[in-house]
């Protein structure tokens, strides 16, 4: 396991750090192109929770039957069961629709995001909502 330095996003991304990681690992690292083999921030299940919906960080095309979400520290383990729940009932729904949702806990890519991405990638769930520690 290695420990590495955040990177910086540009002004204009959406999402948190991490996902700009997760992000740049999949673009740089895995070659995967954004559009053509993952959609970001896809508004499958009807957009912000806001609105209605809920978004998924990132849903491919290549491989077809895979989803990754980023598990924040404070917001998906902090702010109680409910939230937790909700993440537990989006991969249900999710798998109804023969879609892998994968989590992958902030801290784990913080530590290491081409590790983690790889295990995603490979439908190897880590986080604490998938069983890790």
């Amino acid at each position: 396991m290695t420990t590495q330095q955040t990177i910086t996003p540009p002004s204009d991304w959406p999402g948190s750090v991490p996902e700009f990681m997760v992000f740049t690992s999949l673009v740089n690292t895995f070659k995967k192109v954004p559009g053509l083999d993952f959609s970001y921030q896809s508004e499958r299940m009807g957009g912000r929770l806001d609105k209605g919906g809920l978004i998924i960080d990132f849903i491919f095309n290549n491989p077809p039957d895979l989803a990754i979400n980023v598990q924040g520290e404070y917001y998906h383990y902090g702010k109680g069961k409910f939230v937790m729940q909700n993440d537990i009932m989006i991969r249900q729904i999710l798998a109804g629709q023969g879609i892998d949702l994968i989590f992958i806990d902030e801290n784990d890519i913080l530590k290491d995001v081409d590790y983690y991405v790889r295990e995603a990638l490979n439908k190897k769930d880590h986080s604490k909502l998938g069983g890790g520690i």
